[in-house]
C-alpha cells in the first residue's frame, strides 16, 4: 500500500521530515504547506515537491501529515487536519496546553484517526536497545544540552528539549511523578533557557534533569542506575555502554556486558513506525495520550520553577 502523505509548516524539523520521507519505499509526499517562502526557498534546495496554498487543498489528497508548524499552531492545524479525515504526526510538543491536546486527542478518536507525536528519542536505535532493561531504574540522570539556535523560541526549554526526557521518564519508568523540585533561569531569551528538575517517583526512584538551550556544546546522555546495573546511553551517538553487578570470589563486582545498537536516522525510524501505524490502524508507540502526558508533566515543572522563583525573590 502506498501511503500519500503531505507536510505542513517546513522549518528546519519540516525540511528534514520532507527529505526523510522521499528516500522511504512506498511513500507518496504529494505535498507540502507553507506560509513562508523563504521557508519554501530552503526546501527546494533540498527536494522538489508541489506547494500547495492551503491544508485545505492539500487534505483531500492524502492520507496522513506530518505537522512540523511552530508549537503554538499545533493545535489549529492538527485540529483541521483530523477534522478532514487525516491521520497525523504532530512534531513535539504535542501542543503548548494540557486542554489542547486533550481537544485533540477526543477529536481523533471521533473521526478515527492516528495521532503520533514526535518525542524522536523513542525511535533512537540506543534508546530502544535498553527500553526493556531499564523498567526497574532507581535513579534516571539526563543530560539535553544545545547551543542557542533562534528557532522554537515560541516555548521554553521545557517544551523545546526536555519534553523529551520528560516521556522517557514516563514511558520507561513508568511511574507516577509524587514530587516537583525545579529551578530555570531566562538567558538569551524571555522564557526559561536552562533548567535542573528532580522528579520523585511512586516507587521512590528519582529522576534528575537538566536541559539548556544556551549551552556550548550538544549533548544528548541518559543513564540508568538500579540495584544490580548501571546503563549508560549517548542518544547523540547512539552508543550504549552497560554494566551488571554480579559476584565474584565473594565480592561484588560491576562487569560490561554487550548491548548491541543497530544504527539508523531516529527521525526516518520515527516516520516508518508512523506510516506503518497508518498501513495497519495500530497504536503508535508515542501516541496522542503519551503527548498529553509529557505536555501535562511539563506544566507541573513549570509551576514548580515558578515557585522556586517567588521563593528566591522573598
Amino acid at each position: 500500500m502506498t501511503v500519500k502523505v503531505g507536510v505542513i509548516g517546513t522549518g528546519y524539523l519540516g525540511r528534514l521530515h520532507a527529505r526523510v520521507l522521499t528516500e522511504i519505499p512506498g511513500v507518496n509526499v504529494v505535498g507540502y504547506v507553507e506560509s513562508s517562502d523563504a521557508a519554501a526557498a530552503e526546501l527546494a534546495k533540498m527536494v522538489t515537491l508541489d506547494r500547495y496554498p492551503s491544508i485545505a487543498a492539500l487534505a483531500g489528497k492524502i492520507d496522513c501529515a506530518i505537522v512540523a508548524t511552530s508549537t503554538t499552531a499545533h493545535y489549529e492545524v492538527a485540529r483541521e487536519l483530523l477534522d478532514a479525515g487525516i491521520d497525523v504526526m504532530i512534531e513535539k510538543p504535542i501542543t503548548t496546553t494540557v486542554d489542547e491536546a486533550e481537544r485533540l486527542i477526543e477529536l481523533a478518536a471521533k473521526k478515527k484517526r492516528i495521532i503520533q507525536v514526535g518525542h524522536v528519542e523513542r525511535y533512537n536505535p540506543a534508546i530502544a536497545a535498553v527500553a526493556e532493561l531499564v523498567r526497574g531504574s532507581r535513579y534516571f540522570e539526563a543530560e539535553r544540552l544545545g547551543v542557542f539556535v533562534p528557532r522554537s523560541l515560541d516555548v521554553d526549554v521545557l517544551l523545546d528539549l526536555m519534553i523529551h526526557d520528560l516521556n522517557l521518564v514516563l514511558s520507561l519508568l513508568k511511574q507516577k511523578v509524587v514530587e516537583i523540585r525545579a529551578v530555570g533561569v531566562p538567558v538569551l531569551t524571555d522564557k526559561v533557557d536552562i533548567t535542573n528538575v528532580r522528579l520523585e517517583l511512586e516507587n521512590g526512584a528519582v529522576a534528575n534533569l537538566t536541559s539548556s538551550r544556551v549551552s556550548q556544546e550538544r549533548v544528548r546522555k541518559q543513564r540508568f542506575f538500579g540495584s544490580d546495573f548501571y546503563i549508560s546511553v549517548d542518544t547523540k551517538e547512539q552508543e550504549v555502554k552497560g554494566y551488571r553487578l554480579i559476584e565474584d570470589d565473594g565480592l561484588h563486582v560491576l562487569r560490561p556486558f554487550e548491548l548491541g545498537v543497530m544504527k539508523k536516522e531516529p527521525l526516518r525510524a520515527e516516520n516508518e513506525a508512523f506510516l506503518q501505524c497508518v498501513r495497519d490502524r495500530s497504536r503508535p508507540i508515542v501516541s496522542g495520550e503519551d503527548g498529553l502526558e509529557a505536555v501535562a508533566l511539563a506544566t507541573r515543572v513549570r509551576d514548580a520553577i515558578e515557585q522556586s522563583v517567588r521563593k528566591f525573590r522573598n
